[in-house]
C-alpha cells in the first residue's frame, strides 16, 4: 500500500493506493490494483496493518468480561465520608475495624438492612472490595459494633467541635422505634410512634446544630418519658462539650414546667419552647393575649406576669385554624357517631339491660379514641345512654384556634427578634427531618432485632453517622433532587407564621421533573441507583497467555458526570 501527500491551494490531499510490485526480468514495475483514499482513516490503518502482518480475529473470542460490580454509588458515598473527613472522626490510623465500620456506614446508605445482610450485600458492589473487607464475617461486625460504640463519646465531641460553638442554638427532639423480640432489655412498652401497638419500643434523642445537623445521640428504655431526657443533653453540652453559652429548643412537650425549672439553674443555658393549649387559654383569660392584637399582623410579642423574665410571642395562623376546625368538626362527627352505635345496641337490651358500668367502658372506649370527652355531657344509668354536645366549650376552643405562643429565655437582639424566635422554634421540623431519614426508605434504623444494649446503642450511632454523610450528600445534590435549593436562605427571610412555600425555582423542577441542563430530577435513594449503573468491570484478553486481567469502569452518562461534579469527585 502507497500513500502519496500533495498540497494544492493551502490544502493538504492524502491519496492511498493499493499498490502491486513485481519484476519484469531485471526491470521492476508497479501495478495500481485500487484507490481506497475514500475509506475512513480508521479502515486504512486496519488494512495497512493486515498488509503487515499483523492477524485480526473477532472481540467475543479474545475479549472477557470476568466480572462487573456497580461503583458508581459507592464512588459517591465513599467520596462523600473521605471529604467529611467521617474516617479520622473514628480514627487517626486506619485499622480493620474502622474500615468495618466505615463499610456499614456506606452500606447503611446504599442497602440499609440488618448487619448479617451487609456481609452479603456489600460484595455485590465494589464496596467491598474498596474497604478490603470481602472476608469479613458477622462475628467481625459485631465486634466492629463494640469498637464503634467504645469510641461515640470521643466521635460526638469532635462534631460539637466542628459544628457547635459558644452560643450556638440546638435543636433536640425524642423519637421511638419498635423492637422485633424479647432479648434486649431497653425494649420496653412505651408510647410507641409506629403504631405498632403489639411491640416494645426503643427510644432515642438526636442532638443537632441549628441546620439540622447531627451532632450526638442517646438511647433510652423504651418506656422512657421524654421529658426526663432533658437533663442527660444539659450535661452533655455542658461538660462533655464545654459549651457554657447555648440554646436549647426543644418542643412543648419536651421542655416542660419542670425543666425549664431545671434550665433555669444554669445561667448561660438558654432555651425556646412552646406553651400547651391550657396555657394559651389562661394568658386570653388573664387578658395578656388579646385576639385584637391579630387584626392587623400574624405575629405578636407580648408580656405575662406568670412568666417572669421569659418572652412570649404568639403567634396566628388563619389556614392553621380552618385545618383545627376542620378536624374538631370530623371528630365530633366520629365521637356522635360512635356513641350513636353504643346507645343503639343499648336499646336492643331488653331482657338483660346492660349495666352502667358496662356502658361506662364502652363510652371510655370512644373518649379515649377521639379525645373529644371534653366536649360533650354524657348521662349514663343502667340500660340508658344519652348525650349532648357542650356548646360553651367547643365555642372556647374554637377561639384558640391557629394560636401558638412560643416562649424562651433569650432576650431581644439582632439574632433574636420575635420573628426570628418563631424560627427557630420552627427549625425543629429538622430534626424530624431526620427521624423520617432513620426510619424511611433510606437508612431503615428500624425494625431492630440486635439482642444486646450496647450492640443497638451502636446500631443507633451507625444510623446517626451514616445521616451525617445523607444530609451532607443533600446539600451538594440539592440541584438533581426534587429539594429545595433556596430553603436554607428562604427559611430566614419568609414570613414565620405563614405556611412555608416552595421557591419558584423548586416548583419549576418539581413541574418539569428535570434541571435546566435537561437532566432527569431524583430523590436521593433513586439518584443513588443511579449512580449504581456504572460498573468496574474486570476484564480479560484471551490470548495472553499469562491470563493478566485489568479493571475498567463504564462511561458515565452526563447524569453522572454531573453528580460527581457536584460532590467534588
Amino acid at each position: 500500500m502507497a500513500t502519496t501527500t500533495r498540497k494544492y491551494k493551502d490544502k493538504v490531499y492524502q491519496t492511498h493506493l493499493l499498490r502491486r510490485t513485481f519484476r519484469v526480468g531485471p526491470e521492476v514495475k508497479h501495478e495500481t490494483l485500487g484507490n481506497i483514499s475514500h475509506l475512513p482513516e480508521p479502515l486504512i490503518n486496519i488494512i495497512r496493518r493486515s498488509l503487515a502482518g499483523e492477524t485480526f480475529v473477532p472481540l467475543d473470542e479474545t475479549f472477557t468480561i470476568t466480572a462487573s460490580l456497580p461503583h458508581g454509588h459507592v464512588q459517591a458515598v465513599l467520596g462523600a465520608i473521605g471529604q467529611l473527613g467521617v474516617d479520622k472522626l473514628l480514627g487517626a490510623k486506619r485499622s480493620r475495624q474502622r474500615d468495618l465500620v466505615l463499610a456499614l456506614i456506606a452500606e447503611r446508605l446504599l442497602h440499609p438492612g440488618s448487619k448479617l445482610a451487609a456481609t452479603r450485600t456489600w460484595k455485590t458492589t465494589t464496596l467491598a472490595s474498596e474497604l478490603a473487607v470481602e472476608d469479613a464475617d458477622e462475628d467481625e461486625v459485631y465486634a466492629a459494633l463494640d469498637w464503634l460504640l467504645a469510641r461515640q463519646r470521643r466521635v460526638e465531641k469532635k462534631l460539637a467541635n466542628q459544628h457547635l460553638n459558644e452560643g450556638a442554638v440546638v435543636l433536640y427532639d425524642v423519637s421511638s422505634s419498635y423492637y422485633e423480640g424479647r432479648c434486649c432489655p431497653l425494649a420496653k412498652f412505651g408510647h410507641n410512634r409506629d403504631g405498632k401497638k403489639d411491640r416494645p419500643i426503643i427510644v432515642y434523642g438526636v442532638l443537632t446544630d441549628a441546620d439540622g445537623r447531627p451532632v450526638a445521640m442517646d438511647v433510652y428504655d423504651g418506656n422512657t418519658a421524654d421529658p426526663t431526657t432533658v437533663p442527660d443533653q444539659v450535661e452533655k453540652l455542658r461538660k462533655r462539650f464545654g459549651l457554657e453559652r447555648v440554646a436549647l429548643v426543644g418542643d412543648r412537650g419536651m421542655l416542660t414546667e419542670t425543666q425549664i425549672s431545671q434550665l433555669r439553674q444554669h445561667p448561660g443555658l438558654g432555651w425556646v419552647s412552646a406553651l400547651r393549649a391550657g396555657a394559651i387559654r389562661k394568658l386570653a383569660d388573664s387578658g395578656a393575649l388579646q385576639l385584637s392584637l391579630f387584626d392587623k399582623q400574624n405575629l405578636a410579642e407580648i408580656r405575662s406576669p406568670a412568666y417572669p423574665g421569659e418572652r412570649l410571642v404568639a403567634c396566628y395562623n388563619p389556614l392553621l385554624a380552618e385545618e383545627r376546625k376542620r378536624k374538631r368538626e370530623e371528630l365530633l362527627a366520629a365521637t356522635e357517631k360512635e356513641l350513636a352505635r353504643i346507645a343503639k345496641a343499648v336499646g336492643r337490651r331488653k331482657k338483660t339491660p346492660l349495666r352502667k358500668d358496662e356502658i361506662g367502658v364502652k363510652v371510655g372506649a370512644v373518649r379515649n379514641r377521639f379525645q373529644m370527652g371534653k366536649h360533650f355531657e354524657l348521662s349514663i344509668e343502667d340500660g340508658r345512654l344519652e348525650w349532648s354536645r357542650r356548646e360553651e366549650s367547643i365555642r372556647r376552643e374554637a377561639e384558640m384556634d391557629g394560636i401558638y405562643v412560643i416562649r424562651t429565655s433569650e432576650p431581644d437582639g439582632p439574632s433574636w427578634s420575635a420573628a426570628d424566635t418563631v424560627r427557630r422554634y420552627k427549625s425543629l421540623a429538622q430534626v424530624e427531618r431526620a427521624f423520617r431519614t432513620l426510619k424511611g426508605i433510606d437508612l431503615l434504623v428500624r425494625p431492630i432485632f440486635l439482642r444486646t444494649p450496647d450492640h443497638v446503642r451502636a446500631h443507633f450511632f451507625l444510623c446517626l453517622l451514616a445521616y451525617y454523610v445523607e444530609w451532607h450528600m443533600r446539600r451538594k445534590l440539592a440541584p438533581l433532587l426534587f429539594d429545595d435549593e433556596q430553603l436554607p436562605e428562604e427559611r430566614w427571610r419568609r414570613d414565620p407564621v405563614a405556611p412555608a412555600e416552595p421557591s419558584a425555582e423548586a416548583q419549576k423542577k418539581k413541574r418539569a421533573r428535570q434541571t435546566e441542563d435537561g437532566l432527569p430530577v431524583h430523590s436521593f435513594s433513586t439518584l443513588l441507583a443511579e449512580l449504581g449503573t456504572r460498573c468496574r468491570n474486570t476484564c480479560r484478553v484471551d490470548s495472553d497467555e499469562s491470563r493478566s486481567s485489568f479493571q475498567m469502569l463504564t462511561q458515565p452518562t452526563p447524569l453522572q458526570v454531573k453528580a460527581q461534579q457536584l460532590l467534588g469527585l
